[in-house]
Protein backbone atom coordinates (compact mmCIF):
# COMPACT_ATOMS: atom_id res chain seq x y z
CA UNK A 1 0.00 0.00 0.00
CA UNK A 2 1.27 3.66 -1.00
CA UNK A 3 -0.04 5.83 1.69
CA UNK A 4 0.62 8.83 -0.66
CA UNK A 5 -1.56 7.24 -3.62
CA UNK A 6 -4.60 6.52 -0.35
CA UNK A 7 -4.52 9.83 -0.13
CA UNK A 8 -5.14 10.81 -3.04
CA UNK A 9 -7.86 8.51 -3.62
CA UNK A 10 -9.74 9.76 -0.93
CA UNK A 11 -9.19 13.22 -2.35
CA UNK A 12 -10.61 12.55 -5.72
CA UNK A 13 -14.20 12.32 -3.90
CA UNK A 14 -14.38 16.14 -2.84
CA UNK A 15 -15.03 18.75 -5.03
CA UNK A 16 -13.45 21.97 -3.52
CA UNK A 17 -10.92 22.93 -1.09
CA UNK A 18 -10.16 20.01 1.22
CA UNK A 19 -6.81 17.82 2.47
CA UNK A 20 -6.18 14.11 3.23
CA UNK A 21 -3.59 12.46 5.47
CA UNK A 22 -2.93 9.26 5.68
CA UNK A 23 -0.94 6.81 8.17
CA UNK A 24 0.20 3.32 7.51
CA UNK A 25 1.18 1.99 11.03
CA UNK A 26 3.14 -1.33 11.32
CA UNK A 27 4.38 -1.75 15.04
CA UNK A 28 5.28 -4.71 17.59
CA UNK A 29 4.20 -4.76 20.87
CA UNK A 30 5.79 -7.19 23.62
CA UNK A 31 4.17 -6.82 27.45
CA UNK A 32 5.49 -8.47 30.01
CA UNK A 33 4.97 -8.87 34.05
CA UNK A 34 6.20 -10.84 36.93
CA UNK A 35 9.18 -11.84 35.24
CA UNK A 36 7.17 -13.59 32.07
CA UNK A 37 6.29 -12.23 28.86
CA UNK A 38 2.07 -11.67 29.22
CA UNK A 39 1.37 -10.49 26.11
CA UNK A 40 2.25 -9.72 22.33
CA UNK A 41 0.53 -7.42 19.65
CA UNK A 42 1.31 -6.58 15.93
CA UNK A 43 -0.76 -3.89 14.10
CA UNK A 44 -0.67 -3.32 10.27
CA UNK A 45 -3.68 -0.52 10.15
CA UNK A 46 -4.41 2.48 7.72
CA UNK A 47 -5.56 5.40 9.35
CA UNK A 48 -7.07 7.72 6.64
CA UNK A 49 -8.25 11.38 7.51
CA UNK A 50 -10.47 13.59 4.64
CA UNK A 51 -10.55 17.98 6.12
CA UNK A 52 -12.95 19.47 4.13
CA UNK A 53 -13.05 23.82 3.93
CA UNK A 54 -16.56 25.29 3.57
CA UNK A 55 -17.30 29.00 3.91
CA UNK A 56 -14.63 28.85 6.75
CA UNK A 57 -15.92 26.01 8.55
CA UNK A 58 -14.00 22.63 8.54
CA UNK A 59 -15.33 19.58 8.37
CA UNK A 60 -13.55 16.59 9.61
CA UNK A 61 -14.07 12.29 9.25
CA UNK A 62 -11.78 9.55 9.63
CA UNK A 63 -11.63 5.46 8.10
CA UNK A 64 -9.59 2.70 8.34
CA UNK A 65 -10.87 1.24 5.28
CA UNK A 66 -9.16 1.92 1.85
CA UNK A 67 -11.13 0.44 -0.53
CA UNK A 68 -13.39 2.70 -2.98
CA UNK A 69 -16.18 2.40 -1.04
CA UNK A 70 -14.76 3.45 2.01
CA UNK A 71 -12.45 6.42 1.02
CA UNK A 72 -15.65 7.74 -0.94
CA UNK A 73 -17.68 8.05 2.45
CA UNK A 74 -15.16 9.26 4.23
CA UNK A 75 -14.76 11.70 1.90
CA UNK A 76 -18.81 12.25 1.89
CA UNK A 77 -18.99 12.87 5.79
CA UNK A 78 -16.22 15.36 5.87
CA UNK A 79 -17.91 17.12 3.27
CA UNK A 80 -21.42 17.02 5.02
CA UNK A 81 -19.86 18.20 8.31
CA UNK A 82 -18.50 21.35 6.56
CA UNK A 83 -21.78 21.71 4.69
CA UNK A 84 -23.83 21.88 8.08
CA UNK A 85 -21.31 24.12 9.76
CA UNK A 86 -21.43 26.53 7.30
CA UNK A 87 -25.11 27.06 7.61
CA UNK A 88 -24.29 29.26 10.51
CA UNK A 89 -23.01 31.43 8.31
CA UNK A 90 -19.15 32.46 7.29
CA UNK A 91 -17.02 30.96 9.79
CA UNK A 92 -12.87 32.06 10.87
CA UNK A 93 -11.15 28.77 9.12
CA UNK A 94 -8.44 29.37 6.21
CA UNK A 95 -8.24 27.60 3.42
CA UNK A 96 -5.84 24.59 3.57
CA UNK A 97 -2.65 23.90 1.03
CA UNK A 98 -0.11 21.71 1.54
CA UNK A 99 3.32 23.57 1.11
CA UNK A 100 5.74 21.65 -1.49
CA UNK A 101 8.95 20.18 0.25
CA UNK A 102 11.60 17.58 0.48
CA UNK A 103 10.63 13.80 -0.38
CA UNK A 104 13.97 12.31 0.73
CA UNK A 105 14.23 10.63 4.15
CA UNK A 106 15.22 13.25 7.24
CA UNK A 107 18.22 12.04 9.15
CA UNK A 108 18.20 9.44 11.67
CA UNK A 109 13.99 9.99 11.18
CA UNK A 110 14.00 5.94 9.90
CA UNK A 111 15.83 2.92 10.30
CA UNK A 112 16.37 0.02 8.24
CA UNK A 113 16.51 -2.54 10.98
CA UNK A 114 14.21 -1.15 13.42
CA UNK A 115 11.30 -1.12 10.29
CA UNK A 116 11.91 -5.35 10.23
CA UNK A 117 10.18 -5.29 12.81
CA UNK A 118 11.41 -8.71 14.34
CA UNK A 119 10.34 -9.83 17.93
CA UNK A 120 13.94 -11.17 18.53
CA UNK A 121 15.72 -7.93 20.11
CA UNK A 122 12.68 -7.80 22.39
CA UNK A 123 12.82 -11.64 23.24
CA UNK A 124 16.47 -10.89 23.88
CA UNK A 125 15.86 -7.74 25.76
CA UNK A 126 13.29 -9.00 28.04
CA UNK A 127 15.52 -12.19 29.00
CA UNK A 128 18.06 -9.89 29.51
CA UNK A 129 15.49 -7.88 32.05
CA UNK A 130 14.27 -11.33 33.57
CA UNK A 131 17.31 -12.28 34.88
CA UNK A 132 18.57 -9.18 36.52
CA UNK A 133 15.73 -8.62 37.96
CA UNK A 134 15.65 -12.53 39.38
CA UNK A 135 19.31 -12.00 40.53
CA UNK A 136 18.09 -8.97 42.62
CA UNK A 137 15.14 -10.62 44.26
CA UNK A 138 12.17 -8.41 42.09
CA UNK A 139 9.64 -9.18 39.34
CA UNK A 140 10.39 -7.28 36.56
CA UNK A 141 7.33 -5.48 34.78
CA UNK A 142 7.12 -3.46 31.34
CA UNK A 143 6.73 -3.11 27.41
CA UNK A 144 8.85 -3.12 24.28
CA UNK A 145 7.59 -1.64 21.16
CA UNK A 146 8.58 -0.96 17.61
CA UNK A 147 7.24 0.50 14.90
CA UNK A 148 7.54 1.87 11.01
CA UNK A 149 5.05 4.84 10.06
CA UNK A 150 4.20 6.40 6.33
CA UNK A 151 3.02 9.26 6.23
CA UNK A 152 1.40 11.42 3.71
CA UNK A 153 -0.60 14.81 2.66
CA UNK A 154 -2.02 16.61 -0.17
CA UNK A 155 -4.10 19.01 -1.20
CA UNK A 156 -4.22 17.53 -5.00
CA UNK A 157 -1.78 19.64 -5.97
CA UNK A 158 1.02 19.24 -3.69
CA UNK A 159 2.25 16.18 -1.80
CA UNK A 160 4.29 15.43 1.39
CA UNK A 161 5.35 12.14 2.68
CA UNK A 162 7.52 10.79 5.14
CA UNK A 163 8.42 6.96 6.56
CA UNK A 164 9.82 7.06 10.56
CA UNK A 165 10.61 4.60 12.89
CA UNK A 166 10.07 4.86 16.73
CA UNK A 167 11.52 2.08 19.74
CA UNK A 168 10.77 2.22 23.47
CA UNK A 169 11.60 0.12 26.32
CA UNK A 170 10.49 0.55 30.00
CA UNK A 171 11.48 -1.46 33.09
CA UNK A 172 9.42 -1.45 36.31
CA UNK A 173 11.24 -3.55 39.23
CA UNK A 174 8.61 -4.27 41.85
CA UNK A 175 10.25 -5.73 45.16
CA UNK A 176 8.61 -8.63 46.71
CA UNK A 177 4.97 -7.40 47.95
CA UNK A 178 5.29 -4.22 45.98
CA UNK A 179 6.51 -2.78 49.07
CA UNK A 180 9.09 -0.78 46.56
CA UNK A 181 9.73 0.01 42.94
CA UNK A 182 12.22 1.50 40.63
CA UNK A 183 11.65 2.55 37.22
CA UNK A 184 13.63 3.00 33.87
CA UNK A 185 12.86 3.74 30.11
CA UNK A 186 14.22 4.67 26.85
CA UNK A 187 12.97 6.19 23.61
CA UNK A 188 14.72 6.25 20.61
CA UNK A 189 14.35 6.39 16.93
CA UNK A 190 16.18 2.72 16.24
CA UNK A 191 15.77 -0.40 18.15
CA UNK A 192 19.45 -1.08 18.31
CA UNK A 193 19.36 1.53 20.85
CA UNK A 194 16.74 -0.44 23.55
CA UNK A 195 18.87 -2.23 25.84
CA UNK A 196 17.31 -4.36 28.14
CA UNK A 197 20.23 -5.37 30.99
CA UNK A 198 20.73 -1.71 31.25
CA UNK A 199 17.49 -0.70 31.73
CA UNK A 200 16.77 -3.58 34.17
CA UNK A 201 20.08 -2.58 36.47
CA UNK A 202 18.68 1.25 36.86
CA UNK A 203 15.66 -0.04 37.84
CA UNK A 204 16.58 -2.56 39.90
CA UNK A 205 18.97 -0.12 42.21
CA UNK A 206 16.33 1.86 42.83
CA UNK A 207 13.82 -1.17 44.46
CA UNK A 208 16.47 -2.67 46.60
CA UNK A 209 17.82 0.91 48.07
CA UNK A 210 18.23 0.00 51.96
CA UNK A 211 15.85 1.36 54.56
CA UNK A 212 12.11 1.58 54.90
CA UNK A 213 10.12 4.09 53.26
CA UNK A 214 9.79 7.33 55.50
CA UNK A 215 6.68 9.68 55.38
CA UNK A 216 7.34 13.18 55.15
CA UNK A 217 5.25 15.82 56.00
CA UNK A 218 3.31 18.07 53.42
CA UNK A 219 5.20 21.11 52.44
CA UNK A 220 8.04 23.06 50.41
CA UNK A 221 11.10 20.92 49.45
CA UNK A 222 14.29 21.29 47.54
CA UNK A 223 14.16 18.63 44.49
CA UNK A 224 16.23 17.10 41.87
CA UNK A 225 14.04 15.51 38.99
CA UNK A 226 15.32 13.03 36.48
CA UNK A 227 14.55 13.57 33.41
CA UNK A 228 11.75 11.12 33.02
CA UNK A 229 10.18 13.36 35.88
CA UNK A 230 11.14 16.75 33.61
CA UNK A 231 9.42 15.96 30.41
CA UNK A 232 5.96 15.30 32.23
CA UNK A 233 6.03 18.49 33.66
CA UNK A 234 7.26 20.08 29.82
CA UNK A 235 4.56 18.29 28.32
CA UNK A 236 1.84 19.63 30.22
CA UNK A 237 3.38 23.17 30.45
CA UNK A 238 2.87 22.57 26.38
CA UNK A 239 -0.67 22.23 26.66
CA UNK A 240 -1.35 25.10 29.08
CA UNK A 241 0.97 27.47 27.80
CA UNK A 242 2.05 26.68 24.52
CA UNK A 243 -0.87 26.04 22.20
CA UNK A 244 -1.61 28.52 20.07
CA UNK A 245 -5.29 28.02 20.16
CA UNK A 246 -5.21 28.68 23.80
CA UNK A 247 -3.06 31.86 23.67
CA UNK A 248 -4.76 33.69 20.86
CA UNK A 249 -7.97 32.61 22.63
CA UNK A 250 -6.18 34.52 26.35
CA UNK A 251 -6.89 31.16 27.60
CA UNK A 252 -2.78 30.03 27.59
CA UNK A 253 -0.83 30.88 30.44
CA UNK A 254 1.56 33.22 28.27
CA UNK A 255 -0.95 35.32 27.11
CA UNK A 256 0.31 38.67 26.98
CA UNK A 257 3.51 37.31 28.89
CA UNK A 258 5.49 37.27 25.39
CA UNK A 259 8.58 39.14 25.66
CA UNK A 260 8.23 38.90 29.48
CA UNK A 261 10.73 36.72 32.45
CA UNK A 262 8.67 33.44 33.19
CA UNK A 263 10.56 31.34 33.79
CA UNK A 264 14.59 31.35 35.82
CA UNK A 265 17.59 32.56 33.38
CA UNK A 266 18.68 28.62 32.80
CA UNK A 267 16.02 27.64 31.06
CA UNK A 268 15.85 27.45 26.97
CA UNK A 269 12.79 25.41 25.00
CA UNK A 270 12.82 25.56 22.01
CA UNK A 271 10.46 22.70 19.72
CA UNK A 272 13.29 21.61 17.51
CA UNK A 273 11.76 18.57 15.03
CA UNK A 274 15.58 17.68 13.92
CA UNK A 275 17.46 17.25 16.66
CA UNK A 276 19.41 14.46 17.04
CA UNK A 277 18.07 13.38 20.26
CA UNK A 278 14.37 13.60 19.21
CA UNK A 279 12.24 11.78 16.92
CA UNK A 280 13.00 13.70 13.46
CA UNK A 281 9.29 15.27 11.74
CA UNK A 282 9.70 16.77 8.40
CA UNK A 283 6.01 18.37 8.33
CA UNK A 284 2.80 18.26 10.52
CA UNK A 285 -0.83 16.41 10.04
CA UNK A 286 -1.40 19.36 7.49
CA UNK A 287 1.39 19.24 5.71
CA UNK A 288 3.26 22.09 6.88
CA UNK A 289 7.48 22.44 7.57
CA UNK A 290 8.29 21.87 11.02
CA UNK A 291 10.73 24.60 11.70
CA UNK A 292 12.80 25.26 15.09
CA UNK A 293 10.66 27.46 17.15
CA UNK A 294 12.43 29.43 20.45
CA UNK A 295 9.71 29.22 22.69
CA UNK A 296 11.87 30.41 26.06
CA UNK A 297 15.04 31.89 26.09
CA UNK A 298 17.23 32.57 29.26
CA UNK A 299 13.84 32.12 30.64
CA UNK A 300 11.74 34.95 28.40
CA UNK A 301 8.56 33.76 26.84
CA UNK A 302 9.69 34.19 22.97
CA UNK A 303 6.60 32.29 21.26
CA UNK A 304 3.84 29.80 20.73
CA UNK A 305 3.13 27.12 18.56
CA UNK A 306 0.48 27.27 15.71
CA UNK A 307 -2.01 25.31 13.16
CA UNK A 308 -3.19 26.77 10.01
CA UNK A 309 -6.42 27.95 12.28
CA UNK A 310 -4.69 29.09 15.17
CA UNK A 311 -2.08 31.10 12.88
CA UNK A 312 -5.27 32.78 10.87
CA UNK A 313 -7.01 33.69 14.08
CA UNK A 314 -3.64 34.93 15.55
CA UNK A 315 -2.61 36.78 11.58
CA UNK A 316 0.72 35.15 12.14
CA UNK A 317 1.79 31.71 9.80
CA UNK A 318 1.52 28.06 11.11
CA UNK A 319 4.88 26.89 12.70
CA UNK A 320 3.63 23.35 11.75
CA UNK A 321 2.35 21.77 15.03
CA UNK A 322 -1.11 20.61 13.38
CA UNK A 323 -2.37 17.52 15.21
CA UNK A 324 -4.89 16.90 12.78
CA UNK A 325 -6.04 18.15 9.14
CA UNK A 326 -7.60 21.02 9.44
CA UNK A 327 -6.38 21.03 13.22
CA UNK A 328 -7.33 19.43 16.53
CA UNK A 329 -10.48 20.96 18.19
CA UNK A 330 -7.95 21.50 21.25
CA UNK A 331 -5.46 23.20 19.49
CA UNK A 332 -2.07 22.75 18.57
CA UNK A 333 0.92 20.98 20.51
CA UNK A 334 4.14 21.22 20.55
CA UNK A 335 5.90 17.58 19.86
CA UNK A 336 9.82 17.73 19.22
CA UNK A 337 10.35 19.98 23.10
CA UNK A 338 13.98 20.32 23.57
CA UNK A 339 15.16 21.98 27.19
CA UNK A 340 18.45 22.61 26.70
CA UNK A 341 21.31 21.20 29.08
CA UNK A 342 22.88 22.92 31.49
CA UNK A 343 26.80 22.71 33.53
CA UNK A 344 26.10 19.96 35.93
CA UNK A 345 27.80 16.60 35.19
CA UNK A 346 25.47 14.27 36.77
CA UNK A 347 22.52 14.01 39.56
CA UNK A 348 24.74 13.87 42.03
CA UNK A 349 26.12 17.19 41.59
CA UNK A 350 22.73 18.38 41.05
CA UNK A 351 22.00 16.68 45.01
CA UNK A 352 25.68 18.61 46.31
CA UNK A 353 23.91 21.38 47.90
CA UNK A 354 20.82 20.13 49.34
CA UNK A 355 20.40 19.48 52.95
CA UNK A 356 17.14 18.12 52.98
CA UNK A 357 15.15 17.39 49.91
CA UNK A 358 13.31 14.70 47.73
CA UNK A 359 14.91 12.57 44.70
CA UNK A 360 12.28 12.21 42.09
CA UNK A 361 12.47 9.42 39.68
CA UNK A 362 8.74 9.82 37.49
CA UNK A 363 5.37 11.25 37.76
CA UNK A 364 2.24 10.01 37.07
CA UNK A 365 -1.89 10.67 37.21
CA UNK A 366 -0.15 14.32 36.33
CA UNK A 367 -2.95 16.57 35.13
CA UNK A 368 -3.43 20.47 34.89
CA UNK A 369 -5.57 21.49 37.27
CA UNK A 370 -6.14 25.22 36.06
CA UNK A 371 -4.44 25.37 32.89
CA UNK A 372 -4.15 29.38 32.28
CA UNK A 373 -2.33 29.12 35.89
CA UNK A 374 -0.58 26.51 35.35
CA UNK A 375 -1.44 24.45 38.29
CA UNK A 376 -0.98 20.59 38.38
CA UNK A 377 -1.34 18.11 40.33
CA UNK A 378 0.96 14.85 39.97
CA UNK A 379 2.30 12.03 41.90
CA UNK A 380 5.91 10.49 42.64
CA UNK A 381 6.66 7.41 41.48
CA UNK A 382 8.96 4.11 40.98
CA UNK A 383 12.12 5.70 42.71
CA UNK A 384 11.62 8.80 45.42
CA UNK A 385 14.34 9.62 47.87
CA UNK A 386 15.60 11.30 50.64
CA UNK A 387 18.18 13.55 49.75
CA UNK A 388 20.04 14.45 53.14
CA UNK A 389 23.50 16.14 53.40
CA UNK A 390 23.99 16.62 49.24
CA UNK A 391 23.24 12.44 48.64
CA UNK A 392 20.33 10.31 48.46
CA UNK A 393 19.76 8.45 51.72
CA UNK A 394 17.22 6.51 51.74
CA UNK A 395 13.78 5.66 49.91
CA UNK A 396 10.34 8.16 50.80
CA UNK A 397 6.72 7.16 50.17
CA UNK A 398 5.56 8.79 47.19
CA UNK A 399 3.96 12.42 47.46
CA UNK A 400 1.84 14.69 45.68
CA UNK A 401 2.98 17.10 43.93
CA UNK A 402 0.61 20.45 43.46
CA UNK A 403 2.68 23.31 42.35
CA UNK A 404 2.16 25.63 39.44
CA UNK A 405 4.73 24.99 36.43
CA UNK A 406 5.43 28.57 35.97
CA UNK A 407 6.32 28.50 39.55
CA UNK A 408 8.34 25.37 39.30
CA UNK A 409 10.70 26.58 35.86
CA UNK A 410 11.10 29.87 37.76
CA UNK A 411 13.25 28.28 40.76
CA UNK A 412 15.28 26.23 38.45
CA UNK A 413 18.86 26.36 39.50
CA UNK A 414 20.80 23.80 37.87
CA UNK A 415 20.57 21.24 34.79
CA UNK A 416 22.70 18.64 33.77
CA UNK A 417 24.68 19.06 30.60
CA UNK A 418 23.31 15.57 29.09
CA UNK A 419 19.75 15.15 27.61
CA UNK A 420 17.48 11.97 27.53
CA UNK A 421 14.28 11.60 24.93
CA UNK A 422 11.41 10.69 27.18
CA UNK A 423 7.87 9.76 26.57
CA UNK A 424 4.91 7.67 28.03
CA UNK A 425 4.86 5.47 25.46
CA UNK A 426 1.91 3.20 25.85
CA UNK A 427 0.26 3.76 22.42
CA UNK A 428 -3.13 1.87 23.83
CA UNK A 429 -4.62 3.94 20.59
CA UNK A 430 -3.52 5.14 17.31
CA UNK A 431 0.42 5.21 17.57
CA UNK A 432 1.38 8.88 17.62
CA UNK A 433 5.46 8.89 18.72
CA UNK A 434 6.28 12.22 20.14
CA UNK A 435 8.30 13.03 23.46
CA UNK A 436 10.69 15.64 24.92
CA UNK A 437 14.15 15.63 25.38
CA UNK A 438 15.70 17.23 28.28
CA UNK A 439 18.55 16.86 31.04
CA UNK A 440 17.67 16.47 35.30
CA UNK A 441 17.69 19.43 36.84
CA UNK A 442 17.18 21.02 40.58
CA UNK A 443 14.49 23.36 41.46
CA UNK A 444 15.02 25.32 44.94
CA UNK A 445 11.17 24.19 45.94
CA UNK A 446 8.31 22.50 44.80
CA UNK A 447 4.98 22.41 47.25
CA UNK A 448 4.12 18.56 48.05
CA UNK A 449 0.20 18.46 49.81
CA UNK A 450 0.57 14.88 51.30
CA UNK A 451 1.52 11.39 50.97
CA UNK A 452 -0.22 8.79 49.01
CA UNK A 453 -0.85 4.90 48.81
Amino acid sequence: MNALEVAGRALANVDGQAIARVVRERSLMLRFAGNRPTQSTAVDDVTVEVAVIRRGHVGRATTNRTDSEGLAGCARRATEAAAVAATAGPGDHPDLFVAPGETAVLEGAFDPATALLDPAPGGQAMAAAFEVARRSGLEAHGTWTVAEQEHAVTDGEANRTERTTDAYMKVICIAPEGRRSGYAARAAQAVAQLDGRALAERAAAKAVMDGGPVELAPGEYSVVMEPHAVGELLDLFAASALNGLAHVEGRGALAGQLGSRVAAPAVNLADSPRYRLSLPRSFDAEGTDKRPVPLIEDGVAKNVVHDWRSAALAGVKSTGHALAPGGDPMGPHPTNLVLGGGGATDVEELCGPIERGLYITRLWYSNLVRPKETLITAVTRDGTFLIEDGAVARPVRDLRLTDSLLGILSRVEALTASQKLTTAGEFYGRRFAYGVVCPALRVGSVRFTGATG
